[in-house]
């Protein structure tokens, strides 16, 4: 799986987006025809503590799924996502099974 890692409007350092690439490249354990993984990172300039967004959208054959999430650190949000994606991946791989 090809994962691409996009922070938005600042610059991320390479622990973060190794710590990323590893979460993200976990979801192939799940479904194996994971196409591409998609990862945003973002600051919010209205809040205080939680400001750091992470969208991931990953892309399979004849489907797309996504989520996002909004936390205290860019690790916290991309670590839920990967869960939220972990139950989608699971529900669409049982669709298929039957």
């Amino acid at each position: 799986m090809d994962v691409k890692v996009h922070s938005i409007h600042f610059k991320a350092d390479q622990k973060l987006i190794d710590f990323i690439n590893d979460k993200v490249e976990k979801l192939q354990v799940f479904f194996d025809h994971i196409i591409v993984g998609e990862v945003f990172l973002r600051l919010d300039k209205n809040s205080d503590k939680e400001n750091k967004i992470a969208e991931v959208k990953i892309l399979m054959p004849g489907k797309e799924l996504f989520a996002k999430k909004q936390c205290k650190s860019f690790e916290e949000a991309a670590d839920l996502c990967v869960d939220a994606l972990r139950t989608q991946v699971k529900k669409y791989k049982g669709k298929l099974a039957n």
